[in-house]
């Protein structure tokens, strides 16, 4: 095992009080913010659709192209959090990601603007490449998967959009929502340059970003946990951004009903993030992920037969978003074992990037299936396939892999 930095030694668990706390809840409160931005999108796909006569596929790619630089934005945003610091990166992130957030809201008129807000509106999702590792520097080792679950329920920024995005737009005008979000992001920005520190003994990495970045993917554990949380968080962000449709079309749900229920999803994805990194601390990652990934295929299957929404459906999806929330915290709890501790901002951003792209293309086969065939049967039989392949992968060559690390890995 990496010998713990000399913060280490110090740094208390979660929940004995001490800077560490406080970082941790403004970092999450930062990944939240910042995530509610980067999920306005999702809830309005419908009405987008009504609004500007899309078809269903127009509709799943407005959805998902906030997933492309909330994903490969993870890669710089991690490098430079590893060179600047968090204190730099979380007011710089949530102020740029203001621009797109207003454009979006009071300019987009049409698919090709929302294409073009919405792109650079998944700036917003790079946060989550800040934070943790600035929450792994200030925890030690044995609290980390728990304080980097905790952290993780910043994705609740998610289940915020779901449930007030309709209401707001209804309530105040479309405009309103995203409005909100900007002065959120504002006073954000103010307190986090205000408050933010990083933990002590944070030191610039050496080299170029392209050279980092080089160095961090011929790490062994970076493309296997790269791997492995495109499916965990991935499959969060395809039905975070994507459930609101499946549900309008394959149910025949109002867009409001769609939406709280798909936040019902989030939260329970949220919650159980941090319990699969608490389980993670006190049993070990790989068993989580197996057992996460194996619910998660049969679930996809009973899903598949779309039987009436209550109550196969709703223990169908609610049992996926508990299994890959859970997922999501497990795989982080790994990253904290194994990554090099002056290159977790690297891999968090390699990793964090796979996790969003593995969220960008599942939106987009579902919409291409139901367009083709009037159905989501062989789209969510691709899920259950890809999961049972995950649940191998976890238990073969990365078990096998972490157990041959050497002892100074």
């Amino acid at each position: 095992m990496t010998s713990p930095q000399p913060h280490d030694r110090t740094a208390s668990a979660p929940g004995r009080g001490g800077p560490q706390n406080r970082m941790l809840l403004l970092a999450t409160t930062g990944f939240l913010v910042n995530f509610w931005a980067w999920a306005l999108i999702g809830p309005l796909g419908a009405t987008y659709g009504e609004d500007f006569a899309l078809s269903p596929f127009q509709v799943s790619v407005i959805v998902a192209v906030p997933v492309i630089v909330g994903s490969v934005g993870r890669i710089p945003v991690g490098a430079l959090t590893d060179r600047f610091g968090a204190r730099v990166m979380f007011p710089a992130v949530s102020l740029l990601t203001i621009v797109p957030v207003l454009f979006t809201g009071l300019v987009a008129r049409n698919f090709a603007m929302l294409i073009l807000g919405g792109f650079f509106l998944g700036l917003g999702g790079t946060a989550f490449a800040i934070g943790v590792p600035f929450v792994n520097r200030w925890f030690a080792p044995e609290n980390r998967g728990t304080a980097l679950g905790i952290f993780g329920m910043g994705t609740a920024g998610t289940a915020v959009a779901s449930f007030t995005t309709v209401g707001i737009a209804e309530a105040f005008g479309r405009p309103a929502p995203f409005v909100l979000v900007a002065v959120l992001l504002a006073i954000y920005a103010v307190v986090a340059r205000a408050l933010v520190r990083d933990a002590p003994g944070l030191t610039a990495p050496a080299g170029s970003l392209l050279a980092r970045t080089v160095a961090t993917l011929k790490v062994r554990a970076t493309l296997q946990l790269a791997l492995i949380y495109a499916l965990g968080f991935g499959g969060f962000v395809a039905f975070s951004v994507y459930l609101p449709a499946y549900l309008v079309n394959a149910y025949g749900l109002d867009r409001a009903d769609a939406a709280l229920r798909t936040a019902g999803f989030v939260v329970l994805a949220v919650v159980a993030r941090p319990v699969g990194g608490w389980l993670s601390d006190r049993f070990h990652p790989i068993p989580v992920l197996v057992v996460n990934f194996v619910v998660t295929a049969a679930m996809a299957v009973l899903a598949a037969l779309e039987l009436e929404l209550l109550p196969a459906g709703t223990v169908a999806f609610l049992t996926m978003a508990v299994m890959l929330g859970s997922a999501s915290g497990a795989c982080f709890a790994l990253v904290a074992r194994l990554a090099p501790a002056d290159k977790v901002g690297s891999v968090t951003g390699i990793v964090g990037a796979a996790g969003g792209l593995g969220g960008f293309f599942p939106p987009l086969v579902m919409g291409a299936v139901y367009t083709q065939t009037g159905s989501y049967f062989f789209g969510l039989i691709l899920l259950a396939i890809t999961a049972l392949a995950l649940a191998a992968f976890c238990w073969w060559p990365v078990r096998r892999a972490e157990a041959a690390r050497p002892a100074t890995a």
